[in-house]
């Protein structure tokens, strides 16, 4: 799908790039509803990480009126406001906590997308991006399997390919279908890849972990064909 460009900057991307050459960038296209929503700052992002990548871009959207949270597990507080953004002790996972175990011995504070969306009281995210380093491809199956897309407009994901990512098992080509599926899911929910991104300075692996412990990545922007205005 494309993009159209609001003006000669293109997307939004990453500052200090010229043109939307970097990994993370957003589709401000008149024809779907972000522009708008930046416009009339009613525009929510949310950001999943591990609290080692990049913020650029949420501090763009942030700066342009965007409502920010960043949602990190390595943080002290469990709640922080930065630079115009919301950041929360949290790690976003594909499984809530288990009440059976004490919480002291459970890996930090993890919830699923949607325990957060209705904790927030948030019914809808114009943007998310998903930075999970490998627990992506198992958070996306969570979003598919309890509805959570369709109160998305884009989806910002990164993807690894040189290992099949936590808790996916089975032989290469049991991995592949179930990669592919889960595009094909995002399809069925009205997603449309407007664009993609990997670096050429890294390998391209392709379920192979070498011994250097390489990594091959591709981000990935999608966006909700029903999130038109």
């Amino acid at each position: 799908m494309s993009c159209a460009p609001p003006s000669r900057e293109g997307p939004l991307v990453l500052e200090g790039q010229e043109g939307p050459k970097g990994p993370w960038a957003v589709c401000l296209d008149r024809r779907y509803s972000l522009a708008q929503r930046i416009h009339t700052k009613h525009c929510r992002v949310y950001s999943l990480g591990l609290g080692v990548e990049d913020k650029t871009l949420e501090r763009s959207l942030a700066r342009v009126g965007c409502e920010v949270h960043c949602f990190d597990p390595s943080l002290k507080q469990a709640h922080l406001q930065e630079s115009d953004m919301w950041l929360h002790r949290l790690s976003v996972d594909w499984r809530d906590p288990n009440p059976a175990i004490p919480a002291q011995r459970q890996h930090g504070n993890t919830k699923k997308l949607a325990t957060i969306l209705n904790d927030f009281g948030h019914r809808q995210v114009d943007v998310l991006k998903v930075d999970m380093e490998s627990a992506e491809w198992k958070i996306l199956e969570n979003l598919v399997l309890e509805g959570v897309l369709s109160s998305v407009g884009q989806l910002l994901l990164e993807v690894h390919l040189h290992w099949a990512g936590f808790e996916v098992g089975g032989d290469d080509p049991s991995v592949v279908r179930y990669w592919f599926s889960l595009l094909k899911e995002l399809e069925r929910a009205h997603f449309r890849l407007f664009r993609y991104h990997n670096d050429p300075a890294k390998p391209r692996l392709f379920l192979h972990r070498n011994f250097l412990n390489a990594s091959s990545t591709y981000t990935l922007g999608w966006i909700n064909n029903e999130w038109k205005t």
